[in-house]
C-alpha cells in the first residue's frame, strides 16, 4: 500500500519501521514541528521525524495539519491509507475521508476502555490486569470509530508507564501490519464501539504527579508506577520538591492511628516509610529537586529525613 504515515513520539516509531520493513511505500511522515528543548533551547526532531530520515522518507510538519495548504499536501501524496499513531493533531472529516481505505489509528488501549491521549498510563494507576491495542478506523469523534482489530496485552504486577509503553509499541507495530494485509484483502469486518463501555483518559499534565498521602496506600503506589517517567510522582520536604520514582505497598510497620497522613513513620539504610491514609507507603528511590534520580541508600548519605517529619507540608 501507498502509506501516509502520521505521528510523533516514541511510541510511534515502531510501527513506522514495521510498515517500512513490510514492503509498504511509505510515501510521506507527517509528524508534529521541531521545538526548543533543554537549557539550550535547541530545536529537537521529534522521533518519528528521526526515523523517516533514517529511512529516505519525506517529512511534512504542519503546524495545524487542518489548514487548506496542509491539506492539499496530504492530498498530493495520493495515498491509499493514513495510518495514524499519537500524532497530536486532530483531523479534520476532509482528511479522514481522503484515502482510499480512510485514516487508520494504532490506539493503545482495549477500546472503547480509555479514549483518549493518556490510556498507558491509566492502565497502570488504575490496576488494570490487561491493557491492549485497538486498530480502528478513524471518525470525527475522539477514539470513537469502528474497531477493526485488537490484542490484548497483560500488565505485569509491578508494570510501570514506562515499560507498558514499550510493551504496547511493540503489539501496535505488529497488529498494524496485519490490520493492512487483512484491510487490503477484504478481510475485515467493522465492529462498531459500545459507548456506554466507554471511558475516557486525557493528556498527562505535572499535577497529576502530586501525591495526596490522604489517599490509600496501594493508589500511591500504582500512581508511581503509572506515571513513571513523565510526569512523575512528587511531594515536598521542607519547601523542596522530593520525587518518588520507586515504591512499594508496606505491611511490615505498624500503623499508628494518631500519626496524619504524609508523615515519615521510619527510616531505614535503604528505604523510609510514609504513612497514608490506610497503612504505609514504602520508599526506595527518589531524586530532590536540582538533584539526579537515585536509590534512598545513595540519597540518605547527604541528606536527613528523620521519623515525625510531614511530606508534603
Amino acid at each position: 500500500m501507498k502509506i501516509v504515515y502520521m505521528g510523533t513520539p516514541d511510541y510511534a516509531v515502531g510501527a513506522l519501521e514495521a510498515l517500512v520493513a513490510a514492503g509498504h511505500q511509505v510515501t510521506a511522515a507527517v509528524t508534529q514541528p521541531d521545538k526548543p528543548k533543554g537549557r539550550g533551547k535547541e530545536m529537537q526532531m521529534t522521533p518519528v521525524k528521526q526515523c523517516a530520515i533514517r529511512y529516505g522518507i519525506p517529512v511534512f510538519q504542519p503546524v495545524k495539519v487542518k489548514e487548506a495548504e496542509a491539506v492539499e499536501v496530504l492530498r498530493s501524496y495520493e495515498a491509499d491509507v493514513f495510518v495514524v499513531a499519537a500524532f497530536g493533531q486532530i483531523l479534520s472529516e476532509e482528511i479522514l475521508r481522503m484515502p482510499k481505505y480512510g485514516c487508520i489509528n494504532i490506539h493503545a488501549s482495549l477500546l472503547p476502555k480509555y479514549r483518549g491521549a493518556g490510556p498507558i498510563q491509566r492502565a497502570v494507576i488504575d490496576g488494570e490486569k490487561e491493557s491492549g491495542i485497538t486498530i480502528m478506523q478513524m471518525d470525527k469523534g475522539i477514539d470513537t470509530g469502528d474497531i477493526l482489530l485488537q490484542s490484548v496485552v497483560p500488565v505485569a504486577e509491578k508494570e510501570t508507564g514506562d515499560s507498558l509503553h514499550d510493551k504496547l509499541a511493540a503489539e501496535g507495530a505488529k497488529l498494524i501490519v496485519e490490520a493492512l494485509a487483512k484491510i487490503e484483502a477484504g478481510e475485515i469486518s467493522p465492529k462498531k464501539q459500545n459507548d456506554e463501555d466507554s471511558s475516557y483518559a486525557g493528556r498527562l499534565d505535572k499535577s497529576m504527579g502530586r501525591i495526596d498521602w490522604d489517599q490509600e496506600t496501594v493508589k500511591i503506589e500504582r500512581l508511581v508506577r503509572g506515571l513513571t517517567s513523565w510526569p512523575g510522582t512528587y511531594t515536598s520536604h521542607r519547601g523542596r520538591t522530593l520525587k518518588i520514582w520507586e515504591s512499594d505497598v508496606s505491611g511490615e510497620k505498624e500503623v499508628n492511628g494518631c500519626e496524619a497522613p504524609g508523615t515519615v513513620t521510619a527510616v531505614e539504610k535503604d528505604v523510609f516509610y510514609v504513612r497514608t491514609k490506610d497503612g504505609i507507603l514504602k520508599i526506595s528511590q527518589v531524586q530532590l529537586e536540582g538533584k539526579k534520580r537515585m536509590a534512598v541508600r545513595e540519597f540518605l548519605l547527604g541528606y536527613q529525613i528523620r521519623p515525625g517529619e510531614m511530606l508534603g507540608e
